[in-house]
């Protein structure tokens, strides 16, 4: 069967929840029984969101095979269930320098290289080559009806339409419904005009979600029914909710799915089930314990709305683990900065049920991550550092317990008498010569555990080594390493360039530091990929990015074994079940 369709556009305003609404119509039909993927198409010039401020566009997702990708891909893997490609995401950076690099080569042949009809084929290609194997492919195309930028992946979308047949392509537009508060009544006006604007690029919404703080009426989509030219049982109400993963259920309370289907010309494969996501759903919405969780992070200098952006995959790795041992974590966007110039601030970290420093780049912040480690650390807090987090906790360790002064990352010191976290040596001769986007470590990469870790038994305990095996083929073999005859591998994903300095790994090892993994490349060198301390309640560290790979109903097994000590550390401070 040739793959079908489905094409998913914004209206109104930006940030109305496409990606969201992209990621529930796959889920839905894929418990239909179908096998679904979803593609997702950005605007920008740029080649990929690797080099975009997370200030300014939000976090920068990875995958597997090394992609740096727009957010939105995290949440069609965290509703999917299942890892996506770097193809699966299509900037304008690439279709152009796909298409003047082809002219260069001479491969056109003489022909003039134009808008129409080159741009649109290379997108129609490229969406052709993402959705090979599957039944249905849901395409986001990113902005707003009416925006310049879309005008050639509108014109590619009609073009499939064209080029498969109406019944292997249908069209969604995510729009806005506003309450105007010196009105008090939803209106419709801006909906019809972003349908009339699709309508202008020769498409014709088959649906239309209609976005909103609270439920669409009857009224409204009687209205829009009338002056728009959309089947009223084809307006989907998309009310706002307390979890994005109770989405694709209100969707199905309006039947979306069967609808979606009978659009395309389908037969479900099978009944859907919800029950065990409903009860996921069920444990977020009425947790037994409350968690006060404090991020000590760098970007927090635009406001709340930014910041919980940059670090998206981290917020949802919490909800995933929360729904798995009953708990609530409320977070809390501690600045670094402000323990930079007061480090005795830290001792406000006591407040919280646990610490999570994140990854990061630069020096902005980095001695105020390190009062907040060195606390957590003195006074049995349970403690996550994630990629910067880990370092800056191997730094803390080497100052304060391995008494060796002026520890630091040369990424902060070049100078540092103790470069504790450092560029390997074949990094450093990339830098010389400019070529930083080769030094870092991107994408996949096995980890070997230390059997009898802390870490070894969340990943045993989640499920994770088995499934990782299975993985583990799909790699690179400059991702796998030297394994020898190891089984206690694990997979995830990295976005950095600076290691901790194998010359250091002894000393800090002889006073109580735990390397519970590594990758070994194949020159020998080991690359320290995990850290904890067997006597702390919760102090663990990874070189990589576990948020990246946590989904609902299989959570992230260090996120999962750290809530878990917050909720046994909320007990035993309290001297009994309960809140904390």
């Amino acid at each position: 069967m040739p793959t079908k369709f489905i094409i998913v556009t914004g209206g109104v305003i930006s940030g109305v929840g496409k990606g969201i609404s992209t990621s529930s119509i796959a889920r839905i039909l894929q418990e239909y029984g179908f096998k679904v993927t979803a593609i997702k198409i950005d605007p920008y010039i740029n080649v990929d969101a690797g080099t975009l401020r997370p200030t300014e566009h939000g976090e920068v997702w990875v995958t597997d095979d090394g992609g740096e990708i727009d957010q939105d891909l995290g949440n069609y893997e965290r509703f999917l269930g299942f890892t996506l490609p770097k193809i699966n995401n299509i900037t304008t950076g690439q279709i152009y320098k796909e298409l003047i690099d082809r002219e260069r080569r001479g491969e056109f042949l003489g022909q003039t290289v134009e808008v129409i009809p080159h741009v649109p084929n290379e997108i129609r290609r490229r969406l052709m080559k993402a959705a090979e194997g599957y039944d249905i492919a849901v395409v986001e195309v990113g902005g707003t009806v009416g925006d310049y930028q879309n005008l050639p992946y509108l014109f590619a979308a009609k073009g499939l339409e064209l080029e498969l047949g109406a019944d292997h392509v249908a069209t969604v537009l995510v729009t806005y419904l506003p309450v105007p508060g010196n009105i008090g009544e939803m209106k419709t006006k801006p909906t019809q005009q972003a349908i009339r604007m699709l309508n202008e690029a020769g498409i014709f919404p088959d649906f239309v979600l209609c976005r909103a703080p609270e439920p669409l009426d009857e009224v409204r989509k009687k209205k829009l029914e009338t002056n728009a030219n959309i089947k009223a049982e084809h307006v989907i109400s998309a009310p706002d909710v307390d979890s994005i993963y109770q989405v694709p259920l209100n969707f199905e309370k309006e039947q979306l799915g069967s609808k979606l289907l009978k659009r395309l010309r389908l037969a479900a494969r099978k009944q859907p089930d919800w029950s065990g996501w409903k009860a996921l759903l069920h444990s977020i919405e009425e947790p037994k314990h409350h968690l006060k969780i404090a991020i000590v992070g760098k970007y927090v200098d635009i406001g709340n709305y930014t910041l919980i952006d940059s670090y998206i995959s981290i917020r949802e790795a919490l909800v995933h683990a929360s729904a798995h041992v009953a708990a609530k974590a409320e977070i809390a966007w501690v600045d670094a900065k402000e323990y930079e110039k007061d480090p005795k601030k830290a001792g406000g970290l006591r407040a919280y049920a646990g610490v999570i420093v994140p990854g990061g780049f630069g020096a902005g912040g980095v001695e105020g991550k390190i009062a907040a480690v060195r606390f957590c650390r003195e006074n049995d807090i349970p403690y996550l550092g994630l990629c910067y987090g880990m370092q800056l906790a191997v730094v803390e360790f080497a100052r304060n317990v391995c008494g060796l002064q002026g520890a630091q990352t040369t990424e902060v010191d070049p100078k540092t008498p103790h470069p504790v976290i450092d560029l390997q040596p074949a990094q450093r001769t990339m830098m010389e010569q400019s070529l930083y986007g080769g030094t870092m470590r991107l994408g996949a990469y096995a980890a070997v555990l230390k059997e009898k870790s802390k870490v070894f038994g969340l990943y045993r305990q989640t499920s994770r080594l088995k499934e990782d095996q299975m993985q583990l083929r799909k790699l690179e073999k400059f991702r796998l390493g030297v394994l020898g005859d190891a089984t206690s591998v694990v997979l995830e994903r990295h976005r950095h360039r600076y290691e901790v300095n194998p010359g250091y790994v002894e000393a800090l090892e002889k006073h109580g530091l735990v390397f519970s993994g590594y990758h070994q490349r194949d020159d020998g060198t080991k690359l320290m990929e995990y850290i904890e301390l067997p006597d702390h309640p919760f102090f663990v560290g990874t070189q990589a990015h576990p948020e990246f790979r946590s989904r609902l109903e299989k959570p992230s097994p260090l996120f999962y074994g750290f809530l878990r000590a917050c909720v046994d550390a909320g007990k035993r401070k309290k001297g009994r079940p309960g809140r904390t």
